[in-house]
């Protein structure tokens, strides 16, 4: 299961409609500006969400085998708006931790009725051999797996950009600061913008956080936050691990905030009405400081919002797809 090699075309149903979401890394652009497309529809102003019974009589299990209350809850939210019936399986307090395997608690779930699974779990690769052991009436939605993607992260990112970047995604520059490293939300967004045609990504960070591989994707690597800031029209901050500030990986959280926090000094560096975001929850006073984050080009809650949208729009889509599978 550690081995996310990407079966892209399990994403897809043989008429090219999402099937399952579990990577953007494969996807084309018309699949993402489809998704976002979506997206965009079910938001109303006044940062409220369109209700739509796409999901009617449809199941929706969540099953979180690594604790997130943000991302559970949006998808809770999103699966609720779009009309379905939501389960939330306390993984804790399943069969599994009583000795029974991950593919025949799969099995008895589906026995269930269950039409789709949102999956998190902290080994990558996970959501894919979910994908491969469910039957073809379920769809699997990767909600975080391990180190390698968190794809719906990545297309709420890319819709805040798309909505309140200043040029189109082929214009833009954006810079992702902290622990690439560990971060499945650098890796899906750094496949997403790629995809939807950025002019440039800029990583920033300590050389202990940055794999230079990475550079393969065609990324540029700065070591000095200053330096990677400078013209740039999006900044993501990216959360740093408490495990990590208690590693010889990165220095204090005072100290890392010293050489890569963003501030208002530094974010003066970006180019005028450059958009801040980051995927939550903050370390304020590590990764960025108070006055940035509520500031006035900060997107950090309107990313929780757009969350809800995106993540209606993958499921509907995924439901879609896995309907058409069943009928030919």
């Amino acid at each position: 299961m550690n081995n996310p090699s990407m079966h892209r075309n399990v994403q897809l149903n043989s008429a090219g409609r999402l099937r399952h979401f579990l990577s953007t890394e494969g996807l084309s652009r018309s699949m993402l500006n489809e998704i976002l497309d979506r997206a965009e529809a079910f938001l109303l102003p006044d940062q409220r969400i369109r209700h739509e019974p796409l999901l009617s009589g449809c199941t929706v299990m969540n099953l979180f085998f690594e604790a997130s209350t943000r991302t559970r809850t949006t998808f809770e939210v999103a699966a609720k708006r779009l009309s379905a019936d939501v389960v939330n399986i306390d993984i804790s307090k399943s069969s599994t931790s009583k000795g029974e395997s991950l593919r025949d608690m799969l099995w008895n779930l589906e026995a269930m009725t269950a039409d789709i699974f949102v999956v998190r779990h902290s080994q990558s690769g996970a959501a894919h051999f979910i994908a491969e052991q469910v039957t073809p009436q379920v769809a699997v939605i990767n909600a975080g797996d391990g180190q390698h993607a968190h794809p719906t992260q990545a297309m709420l990112d890319m819709l805040t950009i798309r909505r309140h970047a200043a040029e189109p995604f082929e214009s833009l520059t954006v810079a992702i600061i902290g622990d690439i490293r560990h971060s499945r939300v650098a890796r899906s967004n750094i496949h997403a913008l790629r995809t939807l045609g950025v002019a440039a990504i800029h990583l920033i960070g300590p050389a202990t956080l940055i794999p230079e591989e990475l550079e393969e994707l065609g990324v540029k690597i700065f070591h000095c936050i200053e330096d990677g800031l400078r013209g740039v029209d999006v900044i993501i901050c990216l959360r740093i691990q408490n495990e990590r500030m208690e590693s010889v990986l990165i220095p204090s959280p005072e100290e890392f905030f010293s050489l890569y926090g963003l501030n208002e000094r530094r974010l003066a560096l970006a180019r005028s009405g450059a958009i801040v975001m980051h995927p939550g929850p903050i370390n304020r006073g590590v990764e960025i400081e108070s006055a940035v984050a509520d500031g006035p080009q900060s997107l950090i809650l309107r990313q929780v919002n757009y969350g809800i949208a995106v993540r209606m729009a993958v499921l509907s889509m995924a439901y879609q797809g896995q309907r058409e599978v069943q009928h030919g």
